[in-house]
């Protein structure tokens, strides 16, 4: 039997204009302790984005989603984070905040591949 490792999770969602409180899935962030994984996967519906606010900066939003996928990956791209640990970058990735760009509720489950988790949550949830 494949050992399966605690996971958390929490949706990215775009909130064009906060005031309203509209929002939809653009991305996932995955965090497995275990493993010291922590990923993103983002995924912008422009149909979707326009509806709710056709003045939406598209650019913006683009680049505030590749920003949670930077700091997860760390490093240089991470920008402060860069030499965070995996949890501390996940952590502070769902840190509530009222922007655009804002975490979802953390959730949890089983995994033998968070790797594998992140793209089928987005395929799953976002897509």
């Amino acid at each position: 039997m494949t050992q399966r490792d605690v996971f958390e999770y929490a949706l990215v969602r775009v909130v064009p204009r906060v005031e309203r409180g509209e929002q939809f899935n653009a991305g996932v962030v995955v965090y497995c302790r275990a493993k010291e994984f922590v990923a993103a996967r983002t995924h912008l519906d422009e149909g979707k984005l326009r509806a709710l606010d056709p003045a939406a900066d598209i650019d913006g939003i683009r680049a505030a989603l590749g920003a949670v996928e930077r700091i997860c990956a760390g490093g240089e791209a991470a920008g402060q984070a860069e030499r965070d640990d995996a949890g501390r970058r996940f952590r502070w990735l769902i840190a509530p905040r009222s922007t655009v760009v804002q975490p979802g509720p953390v959730h949890t489950g089983l995994t033998a591949d968070p790797g594998a988790e992140v793209d089928r949550l987005l395929d799953l949830l976002v897509r």
